[in-house]
């Protein structure tokens, strides 16, 4: 069974940095682009960031960049995104979510592009 598991979300004052993990169970993530998304109450999902297949590209959102860094671990079949000068505007749930071939110049921001979901956590940043 395919599944993705997001952790290493929780409650820090701004200013501050976590480390989430996308850990995938049931498939190996040789082939799969990855990407980070979330979603603020009341507000669509938005891409977050991309790390493509071989791991030797990544995007991420204008809000973000500078602050955030993906990354992956095909051995251990874990995703990162290293979150750092975090802002009360970067509080919502963030999400992973795996592709299958997707071509490196995909359009990585599109939910449409992803085939498989983890269940999202919590990100909260608050003084």
């Amino acid at each position: 069974q395919l599944q993705l598991v997001e952790s290493g979300g929780g409650l820090v004052q701004p200013g501050g940095s976590l480390r989430l993990s996308c850990a995938a169970s049931g498939f190996s993530l040789d082939n799969y682009a990855f990407g980070w998304f979330r979603q603020a109450p009341g507000k669509e999902r938005e891409g977050v960031s991309w790390i493509s297949t071989s791991g030797g590209s990544t995007n991420y959102g204008d809000s973000v960049k500078g602050r955030f860094t993906i990354s992956r671990d095909n051995a251990n079949n874990t995703v990162y995104l290293q979150m750092n000068s975090l802002m009360p505007e970067d509080t919502a749930i963030y999400y992973c979510a795996a592709a299958l071939f997707m071509p490196d110049d995909s359009p990585w921001y599109r939910r449409n592009r992803y085939d498989y979901w983890g269940q999202g956590t919590q990100v909260t940043v608050s003084s």
